[in-house]
């Protein structure tokens, strides 16, 4: 296993090591080229949001390349302070939490209790600097994540001389998909996380530490297992990931085009929906929630690059599973307050939530 070190010194590089990577992403946020998208929010203020996550992410990836092929710096050492940046993002989370809460106790909604406020939050869209805090802790999370990840490659490569095809196929897989978010950076603004919920503790812990730390898990046990993919295997996990990227990725698409343009077609034929507001064409006349199903599928070929050395892996595409059955709950009751008899209608038209045929 990979050794961890706990002193003084060790927590003082890892603070500095956080500070400076969320200060700089900070700073990048206001000042990186990206287009701007203005939209209302839910009280009917306006709010220029700069999408220039991608090239935050870009540039930090082009920065390390870089710095490795030079011998400037090495992602390594990301793996060496692992614990130490575990602890000091913690108290980062908590510590940003609490002033989230202080600045915003006194608005209108200002919640019955302190806990209430700490853990759900106060304030639905803080900003600072022009910077809409939520958008951006998502910058953080999943480049960080990133860089995790990439620096258990960087580990396998230093003390192997090479890498794993599990090791590449999972480097492949999970910078595809961060890639891939800041591309479609601009979806997030129409989320229920930015849309409706509070920003506190549940959603700063979950963006600085659940998702770096813990989404990564299946890359820190593939640093010391040998090379147990065949080529055959590869290629089917490969498949899976196109296919549940294609579900993923694709279900958010068709229902993006349709609330742009109802006369579209999806698979060649005329988009269906009922009403003209609910769509039953393509993967949407396949299930309710397929684009989380998807995301699923995509979770479970990052677990199947580890060849079943350690079921601990196996906790992560369980955990969004989880995460997401519920979120289909949430969504569940919020379209059935919303359309109300339009979507009782609709669940007998498309039967399924998730997983035709069972669920």
């Amino acid at each position: 296993m990979i050794e961890l070190t706990l002193t003084g010194t060790s927590l003082l590089v890892a603070s500095t090591l956080l500070i400076g990577f969320c200060g700089l992403l900070f700073v990048g946020s206001i000042i990186a080229p990206g287009p701007k998208i203005e939209t209302t929010r839910s009280d009917g203020t306006t709010f220029v949001y700069k999408l220039n996550g991608l090239s935050l992410f870009l540039f930090t990836t082009a920065v390390m390349i870089l710095a490795h092929y030079f011998g400037w710096f090495s992602l390594s050492i990301l793996i060496t302070y692992f614990l130490e940046l575990f602890i000091v993002t913690n108290i980062f989370a908590f510590a940003v939490s609490l002033w989230l809460y202080l600045e915003g106790k006194n608005s209108q909604t200002e919640p019955s209790s302190f806990l209430k406020g700490y853990y759900y939050g106060v304030t639905l869209n803080p900003t600072l600097c022009g910077v809409d805090l939520k958008i951006y802790s998502y910058r953080p999370s999943l480049i960080g994540l990133a860089l995790f990840n990439a620096s258990f490659a960087a580990v396998q490569y230093e003390t192997y001389g090479s890498l794993t095809l599990a090791m590449i196929i999972y480097q492949g897989f999970t910078f595809l998909y961060i890639l891939n978010y800041f591309h479609f950076e601009n979806g997030m603004i129409f989320t229920w996380d930015i849309v409706s919920e509070k920003f506190g503790w549940i959603l700063v812990w979950g963006d600085f530490v659940l998702v770096p730390f813990f989404y990564c898990i299946c890359g820190w046990y593939l640093v010391h297992t040998p090379d147990l993919l065949s080529p055959l295997a590869a290629t089917l996990l490969i498949m899976l990931y196109i296919f549940g990227f294609w579900m993923f990725r694709g279900t958010n698409n068709q229902k993006h085009r349709f609330k742009s343009n109802p006369n579209i077609k999806i698979w060649g034929q005329p988009a269906e929906s009922l009403d003209g507001r609910l769509l039953v064409s393509g993967f949407w006349s396949w299930g309710r929630h397929m684009n989380y199903t998807g995301e699923i599928l995509v979770y479970f070929s990052f677990f199947l690059t580890t060849c079943f050395v350690s079921w601990v892996p196996l906790l992560l595409p369980l955990w969004l599973t989880g995460l997401l059955i519920h979120r289909s709950f949430r969504d569940e009751m919020r379209c059935n307050a919303k359309y109300g008899e339009l979507w009782q209608r609709y669940k007998q038209r498309v039967r399924y939530t998730m997983f035709p045929p069972i669920y």
